[in-house]
């Protein structure tokens, strides 16, 4: 599961209300998976990324080079958009789990 994905995803646990996101995420196994840099796509992507919940996920895999909000001008950043390409796309977590913030119930991942 690359970090986009995990940023999209919420608790599926009946009853939770708007507090099942974001889900904390444990991983066991983390693989690095170059990805071609695709600048325009990262910087659509950036408006759009939960970034309390990226920052969260992020600081839980050790990753340090995200920082605690986007820069200015991002889009023309290119070394800014090359770290948000490798934390966004390139960071695979395999094997983990994922909690749900509000009942705290827990899902094993594993990717296939």
């Amino acid at each position: 599961m690359k970090l986009l994905t995990h940023n999209l995803l919420s608790s599926h646990v009946r009853g939770v209300g708007t507090r099942g996101f974001p889900l904390r995420l444990q991983a066991t196994e983390v693989r690095i998976n170059p990805v071609e840099f695709n600048p325009e796509f990262v910087a659509r992507m950036i408006p759009k990324v939960e970034w309390a919940a990226l920052v969260q996920a992020a600081d839980t895999l050790n990753l340090a080079e995200v920082p605690k909000e986007p820069t200015e001008g991002y889009e023309h950043d290119e070394t800014f958009l090359r770290k948000m390409h490798h934390v966004l796309l390139e960071v695979d977590v395999l094997e983990g789990t994922l909690q749900c913030p509000e009942s705290g119930a827990l899902q094993s991942y594993e990717s296939l």
